[in-house]
C-alpha cells in the first residue's frame, strides 16, 4: 500500500481475525461482533477458565468458526504459537485486534507505584503489543492480502492522562504513539496492511480490567504493603463512583463499542472512536497550555 493509494475495505464475512484478551470485556464483545458478521475468530487469552468458557459459548452459535488459544502476550514463544495456529487454522489473518490490557495494580499516586507495577503494566500493554506486531505484521505483509492491525488504547493516556492512573496512562500514551509510527511506516511498505488505534468510550466498561491482578504473575507481584490495589468488581466501582460524584456513572454499551471497532477496522480508519469532538477540544486546550509552557489539563475521567 503506497501513501497515494486508498486502502481496500475488508469484508469480515469469511475473513480470519485474532482478538487478544478476547475472553472477556471489550475483547469478548469484538469476538461476538466478528462472528455475527461471518468471520472466523481466534480467541487469545491468558486466563484458561475464561477462555474455555468463552470458546464453548461461541462454538454453540458459530460451530467451526472459533478457535481458542491460550496466549501470554508478554512471551514471544506464546505469541509465535498463536500466529502459527492462526495461519494453520484460518489460512492467514485479515484483522488482528491487539486488545489485551491490564492496570498497574499500584497506588493512586505516582510515587506509590512499585517497579513491578511498571513491569507488569508495560509488559502487557506496551511490550505485548510490540511482540504481537513483530510476529503478525511480517506474516500479513508476506501474504499480500488487505489486513488491519487494531491496537486498543485509551483516552486515559492516549488523549490525556488521568492523574491517579499514571502508569496505566503512560502505557496507553506509549501504544498510541507506537501505533501512529506503525501506520506511517506501513503506508510506504510493500503491502496492503494498515494500523488503527481504538479508543473505547461511552462510560465505564464492564470488563475484567479492574480485577486484572487475578492474572498477575508471581514474580511480578507487589513487594510493599498497604499501597496497592488488589482490584475491584465492576459493581463495586460503579457504587464508588456514584458515592463520590452523587450520581450514577454512564455505562458503556460493549456491543456498540464492538460494532464501532469492527466497522472502523474494515473501513481502514486510523482512529476508531466515538465522542471525538470532546477529545479534540481537550487536545486543543492541552496544546495551547504546552505552547504557553504550562501544565496541560488532565483527562476529566478521574474516579
Amino acid at each position: 500500500m503506497t501513501e497515494a493509494s486508498a486502502p481496500a475495505a475488508i469484508d469480515p464475512d469469511g475473513a480470519t481475525a485474532v482478538v487478544t484478551g478476547g475472553a472477556s470485556g471489550i475483547g469478548r464483545a469484538i469476538v461476538d461482533e466478528l462472528l455475527t458478521r461471518g468471520a472466523r475468530v481466534v480467541v487469545a487469552d491468558v486466563e484458561d477458565a475464561a477462555l474455555e468458557r468463552t470458546v464453548a459459548e461461541f462454538e454453540d452459535a458459530a460451530p467451526g468458526r472459533v478457535l481458542g488459544v491460550r496466549t501470554d502476550v508478554t512471551d514471544e514463544s506464546s505469541v509465535h504459537e498463536l500466529a502459527e495456529r492462526t495461519w494453520a487454522w484460518g489460512g492467514g489473518c485479515s484483522l488482528a485486534y491487539l486488545n489485551a490490557g491490564v492496570t498497574s495494580g499500584g497506588g493512586g499516586l505516582p510515587w506509590q507505584q512499585e517497579p513491578n507495577d511498571w513491569r507488569w503494566c508495560f509488559g502487557v500493554n506496551v511490550i505485548g503489543v510490540g511482540i504481537c506486531v513483530s510476529e503478525f505484521v511480517p506474516r500479513m505483509l508476506d501474504d499480500g492480502a488487505p489486513g488491519q492491525v487494531v491496537v486498543t488504547s485509551s483516552k486515559d493516556g492516549g488523549i490525556a492522562p488521568v492523574a491517579t492512573a499514571s502508569v496505566y496512562a503512560a502505557s496507553k500514551a506509549a501504544v498510541t504513539c507506537f501505533t501512529e509510527a506503525l501506520q506511517l511506516n506501513l503506508r510506504s511498505a510493500d503491502g496492503d496492511i494498515g494500523a488503527s488505534v481504538f479508543y473505547p468510550s461511552g462510560g465505564l466498561m464492564d470488563t475484567g480490567l479492574y480485577s486484572a491482578a487475578r492474572n498477575r504473575p508471581e514474580h511480578l507481584q507487589r513487594q510493599g504493603a498497604g499501597t496497592g490495589r488488589s482490584g475491584t468488581t465492576f459493581d463495586a466501582l460503579v457504587e464508588r463512583v456514584t458515592q463520590a460524584t452523587g450520581r450514577a456513572p454512564r455505562i458503556a454499551d460493549l456491543g456498540e463499542l464492538a460494532s464501532t471497532a469492527v466497522d472502523g477496522a474494515c473501513r481502514r480508519d486510523f482512529v476508531i472512536a466515538t465522542d471525538l469532538d470532546a477529545s479534540a477540544a481537550l487536545l486543543h486546550e492541552r496544546a495551547d497550555a504546552i505552547g504557553r509552557g504550562e501544565l496541560p489539563a488532565p483527562h476529566p475521567l478521574g474516579l
